[in-house]
């Protein structure tokens, strides 16, 4: 074979194909820019059906991953590769692998579930897989919580579904506990009432539920008063500082003793 007809054979192949990779990252950029435009309409669209923004953030991802996957399928057709044949391909790999991906499956499922049931949605203050703080995202297969210490966490949704959830902001008020040990010999009623007015002047404590004190306990230092006043939940820990404060200033300010240990040692001829 003539060596010139070869290099031209081979350097008009190599343009053809050049020319399709050229064109196949066109495609995909071109694809990526239009799947960003369409997840953001889709964004837009439910904001303004006021729908909730964790299902919004939800439907996008979805969406998101939904057409680069069709992306990719045209990508490939583009180079000649039968799309029937890459579904096969994939249901093939899916059956192959689908111990391997049980689990992210499972979070899969269970984020969708978190959307339908909700028992709590982008903001609220919960305690979830042992986990307390806010939540920042529901994605398709973790939750993101950030947690009091500006940590961000992420937990798959099959363990956050599957184990207990407490969801601190459902609720329009929070009790908030705390304990507070008198000495045998002060005077518990009068105990009672000074720390009834200094819980009330408490900023952000609720009047209705109004808080508590009264006697919880004995042990061997004196009475225990349980000292529970209410407040939103965006202000618990404000209420929680103060209430320990106020107990401190007020048993300071009124001199009660501080309690000790009673022992009472029996001596041995006895």
């Amino acid at each position: 074979m003539n060596f010139d007809s070869m290099m031209t054979t081979a350097t008009a192949t190599l343009t053809v194909f050049g020319m399709k990779i050229l064109g196949a990252i066109v495609a995909w950029f071109v694809g990526r820019w239009l799947i960003r435009i369409a997840v953001r309409m889709v964004w837009h669209g439910l904001g303004r059906q006021h729908v909730d923004p964790t299902l919004q953030r939800y439907i996008g991802t979805i969406v998101n991953v939904a057409l680069t996957i069709v992306l990719i399928v045209a990508v490939l057709g583009y180079f000649g590769v039968e799309t029937t044949s890459f579904a096969a391909l994939i249901a093939a790999v899916g059956i192959a692998s689908g111990a391997a991906w049980s689990g992210l499956l499972a979070n899969v499922a269970a984020g969708a579930f978190l959307i339908i049931l909700r028992p709590f949605k982008v903001g609220d203050h919960v305690k979830a897989a042992g986990l307390e703080g806010t939540v920042r995202d529901i994605g398709l297969f973790a939750t993101t919580i950030m947690t009091a210490d500006n940590v961000t966490s992420f937990i798959g949704n099959n363990k956050i579904f599957s184990d207990t959830i407490q969801n601190f902001s459902i609720s329009p008020h929070r009790r908030v506990e705390r304990t507070a040990q008198l000495a045998h010999n002060v005077n518990v009623r009068d105990a009672i009432e000074r720390l009834k007015d200094a819980i009330a002047k408490i900023p952000n404590v609720q009047k209705d539920p109004a808080p508590v004190v009264e006697i919880v306990d004995f042990n061997s230092r004196g009475p225990v008063l349980a000292v529970r006043p209410n407040t939103p939940p965006e202000h618990y820990w404000q209420v929680y500082f103060d209430t320990n404060r106020a107990i401190s200033d007020t048993f300071g300010d009124a001199g009660y003793p501080v309690p000790e240990e009673h022992v009472h040692m029996r001596s041995a001829a006895a």
